[in-house]
């Protein structure tokens, strides 16, 4: 008698990098799912029944059971699905490093790039200069801590390198956006060779947004709140 197959259903928006860490694992293990996208503007009632407490995507929705939570999601994915690659290192200090620099990205560096996007002006440059130098404290860190990081394959893709690729593979998108550079191959190698890598992975460009597509949406939005700041 066949297994009986899972149910996989992802809850996201198109332009969401939560939403893409979600994909890429989902990708990574090898997993079959039905995408729903989801209008920000006009959520599904499903997400909202499904999710209640939040009411946010990315939401898993796993034989019926739904998953909330980005961090949660990528946890329980690696958990349920155990084959390669798995997220974390079996060495508990390599897991504890892993779990710190994943942190620091979504504490120190999600905050201060989200100002850049939608800042102007002086305080604008003030924000840039924050930003470059928690980016430098990031690029130190990875390379004290994963010297010479090399990725052939997705097994060599753990949550450190989802989080990185989710989250700055867009980098050359934000500079033609909106005119900042933050992450370049002079000022942050490291990182900047990290997600070179990790963009030539099968898994990664088939996820990857329209170029085009993403620029505009960004500058839709980032005009759109600095009308309404205006306004205010």
């Amino acid at each position: 008698m066949e297994e009986k197959k899972s149910k996989v259903i992802l809850h996201g928006m198109w332009a969401s990098t939560y939403s893409k860490r979600v994909e890429i694992a989902l990708k990574l293990k090898g997993i079959s799912y039905e995408y729903v996208e989801e209008d920000l503007k006009n959520k599904t009632e499903s997400l909202i029944q499904l999710n209640p407490v939040h009411k946010k995507i990315p939401l898993l929705v796993h034989d019926g059971k739904p998953v909330a939570e980005t961090h949660v999601i990528l946890d329980y994915i690696d958990e349920t699905w155990k084959n390669s690659p798995r997220f974390y290192p079996e060495d508990p200090y390599e897991r504890a490093q892993v779990r710190f620099w994943v942190s620091y990205i979504n504490q120190q560096l999600f905050e201060v790039m989200g100002r850049v996007m939608l800042q102007e002006g002086e305080t604008q440059t003030k924000s840039v200069e924050e930003a470059r130098e928690k980016f430098k404290v990031l690029e130190e860190g990875l390379e004290k801590q994963f010297p010479k990081k090399t990725i052939r394959g997705n097994d060599d893709v753990g949550l450190l390198d989802i989080i990185i690729i989710a989250s700055f593979g867009v980098h050359k998108v934000i500079h033609e956006a909106i005119g900042v550079e933050i992450i370049d191959p002079v000022n942050t190698p490291t990182l900047y060779n990290w997600i070179e890598q990790l963009q030539e992975l099968t898994v990664i460009k088939e996820v990857q947004v329209p170029y085009d597509r993403l620029v505009t949406f960004l500058q839709k939005c980032r005009q759109e709140h600095l009308q309404q700041a205006a306004n205010v």
